[in-house]
């Protein structure tokens, strides 16, 4: 029996070992695999709170489990048309501001995205201290973003160059099923990828062109938009509520040579 006990052990160990994809040349800092029950893990998330950009029309609610919640292995964002405050929907926006930022890595999330006209879902990142010198010289790389009803995920990277200036690539993607977004980011580059397969890529070796942001270090940003600027408003056809499922948020840095 102790045998047998310790060979389900070694198998679960190697079970979670694998799930985390041990990559060659990287190693895991930080993660959040979502493997429990309730609300987000405030060690390691907080909550915007209220109107925040973009003339967006979702009030993001404080730690309220009915706009993001943790269920069945995976980290729900859940949009909701309903009466709340000033605003006609709800929603979450989580972020690690405050709590854990990075300069450089490989910054990871699989995610399953809902579609709809005024439905904005993003994985993204803003410079720590955007609270200091504001946006966009805080820099911004918009890891994934996806609008409406569209079939591409959009990567862009927005700084100060005496004027706010932006770069970015769009590839193509199903987003109703699971995909790996992530940045391969280091002090040359930054790199946008789709499961893995790099799209995109932005050079920023010695800060040129006024890329010195991206040297410094970002927070992490999950959030489930509706309406605003860039997407337009819901309308009759929009399914409400919908949500972002993330099974898991992972930041890996190169292992030292």
């Amino acid at each position: 029996m102790k045998k047998l006990l310790n060979i389900m052990i070694i198998a679960l160990c190697f079970a979670e070992c694998s799930a985390q994809k041990a990559l060659p040349g990287w190693k895991i800092v930080w993660s959040d695999e979502f493997n429990y029950n309730g609300l987000p893990d405030s060690s390691k998330w907080g909550n915007e709170v209220g109107f925040i950009r973009n003339n967006e029309l979702q009030y993001y609610t404080r730690r309220r489990i009915e706009n993001s919640r943790v269920y069945d292995g995976n980290l729900l964002i859940i949009g909701r048309k309903e009466a709340y405050d000033k605003a006609n929907y709800t929603s979450a926006s989580l972020v690690t501001d405050g709590k854990s930022s990075w300069t450089y890595g490989k910054i990871e999330a699989r995610i399953k995205l809902p579609k709809g006209q005024g439905i904005w879902p993003a994985f993204w990142m803003l410079g720590q201290n955007i609270h200091t010198v504001g946006w966009p010289k805080c820099g911004e790389i918009d890891i994934m973003e996806h609008i409406n009803n569209e079939d591409v995920a959009h990567g862009t990277i927005h700084w100060f160059n005496a004027k706010h200036v932006s770069s970015g690539g769009t590839t193509p993607c199903d987003f109703t099923k699971y995909h790996d977004y992530s940045i391969e980011w280091d002090a040359s580059a930054i790199r946008l990828l789709l499961d893995g397969n790099k799209y995109w890529e932005l050079n920023t070796k010695d800060g040129v062109n006024s890329t010195e942001a991206f040297h410094k270090p970002h927070y992490i940003i999950l959030n489930l938009a509706l309406g605003g600027d860039w997407p337009g408003s819901p309308d009759p056809k929009t399914v409400f509520p919908d949500t972002m499922f993330v099974d898991y948020v992972r930041v890996y840095q190169k292992i030292s040579k």
